[in-house]
């Protein structure tokens, strides 16, 4: 695929505390009406659709400001549920930045979009990184899962490339909006395990089952 091959305007899927990277492949329940629209619009032209945070993990009345980056996705599998909601899987093409939102009737939204700051997401090749750079992420990260009560099939994980892991992992860590949003927006993969450090130095693991902030 090539970014010409893109659309310039996509539906969003605001989602807190929820990031999409290329290559990586995501479950999602769809219930609300809207986002039923949306999937169902979808799946009628080009099966992509956009999965972006809100600044905010705080429900208001008024649609949410949205961060500038997200991860645009192809709807890889569809099954509707007996109670009319859309179990999917949403597979991470590349990322796009937001240009302007567009004014349509329907109840979902969209936007028109640029990819050329990230055409490499596109890129086949795989990132070189050692095993032993992660070793000690890996420590802190299952301590940190542990003590927040997330569980990880750290097995089937490491039988993964690594690039595939700490993507995944980036997904399912129990940090803050704002914390996956500098994941998902750091230029490569070196620099996103970096980040990943960086983040993990700012909490502590105490006897008594807790994290906490420094």
């Amino acid at each position: 695929m090539k970014i010409s091959d893109l659309p310039k305007k996509i539906p969003v899927f605001p989602l807190s505390n929820f990031i999409v990277f290329p290559r990586t492949t995501v479950p999602l329940n769809i219930f609300e009406p809207r986002y039923i629209d949306m999937i169902n619009d979808s799946m009628k032209s080009d099966k992509l659709i956009g999965m972006i945070q809100p600044k905010t993990s705080e429900n208001y009345d008024s649609p949410p400001n949205l961060f500038g980056i997200g991860c645009v996705g192809k709807i890889t599998t569809f099954k509707e549920t007996d109670d009319g909601r859309y179990l999917i899987e949403l597979k991470g093409l590349i990322r796009f930045e937001t240009i302007s939102e567009i004014i349509s009737e329907n109840k979902y939204r969209e936007f028109q979009v640029d990819f050329k700051k990230f055409e490499h997401d596109l890129d086949n090749k795989k990132e070189e990184l050692k095993f032993s750079d992660l070793e000690l992420i890996f420590k802190d990260l299952k301590s940190l899962f542990k003590k927040r009560g997330f569980i990880i099939n750290w097995k089937a994980l490491e039988k993964q490339s690594l690039d595939e892991t700490i993507n995944a992992l980036s997904m399912a860590s129990p940090f803050s909006l704002e914390e996956k949003q500098v994941l998902l927006e750091a230029k490569n993969l070196n620099e996103r395990k970096d980040k990943i450090a960086k983040i993990l130095s700012t909490y502590t693991f105490d006897d008594f089952n807790n994290t906490t902030l420094q």
